[in-house]
């Protein structure tokens, strides 16, 4: 069965995977806040690799969302090798089935909204989960632009047909600003560089 996240090594053996989530893990790490004891939400996090390096960055509890069914079994069985550790869940769902729980210190949302066909949607689903207090961390395909620049692409987007809004890096606060309620506390914009940006679509 194919591994889109990854890769793995386990016990001595390595399952390569379709993208390099280890680099993307890389470059959001040195922006996230100490993630010690904190209970996170992943949104879209396939088959759970960025949760098992959220939970050895420190977090208390991971829990993911994934509506495929082919990565909640490489999930469990990631899981089943790491001794059935309890610290990280995953739960076949979408975020629009989930209840609005404000229950979480940190909500990921990675490689997700440029997906979505309702974009403010998605924003809005993520508020709705955090704790009073959390962070939410977006990280997304951008153009280059200001607050009012976003792209809607056409049949397709680096070799993509499920690609509907990729906005500036400023975009996503002038949408929240816009929206009352949404955009509450500090705004952090940690835009990537060149190298990144083009990078993000395969490396998920």
């Amino acid at each position: 069965m194919p591994w889109r996240k990854g890769p793995y090594s386990l016990y001595g053996i390595n399952i390569d995977t379709e993208w390099r989530s280890d680099w993307k893990w890389e470059r959001v790490l040195p922006h996230l806040s100490d993630l010690t004891g904190r209970t996170i939400l992943d949104v879209g996090c396939g088959s759970g690799y960025h949760m098992w390096r959220m939970i050895g960055a420190g977090a208390h509890l991971a829990v993911g969302i994934d509506p495929t069914q082919l990565f909640l079994c490489q999930f469990e069985a990631v899981r089943k090798l790491l001794g059935n550790d309890q610290r990280a869940h995953l739960l076949p769902l979408g975020i629009e089935q989930l209840p609005a729980l404000e229950a979480f210190d940190t909500v990921f949302s990675m490689g997700v909204l440029y997906h979505r066909r309702s974009p403010l949607d998605h924003l809005w689903q993520l508020k709705d989960q955090l704790a009073p207090g959390g962070e939410l961390v977006l990280e997304t395909l951008v153009v280059e632009g200001d607050e009012n620049t976003v792209l809607v692409p056409g049949d397709r987007y680096a070799q993509m047909r499920n690609v509907y809004f990729i906005p500036s890096a400023a975009a996503p606060e002038n949408v929240a600003g816009r929206s009352a309620g949404l955009l509450n506390g500090a705004y952090r914009r940690r835009p990537a560089s060149p190298r990144q940006r083009s990078s993000d679509a395969p490396n998920g």
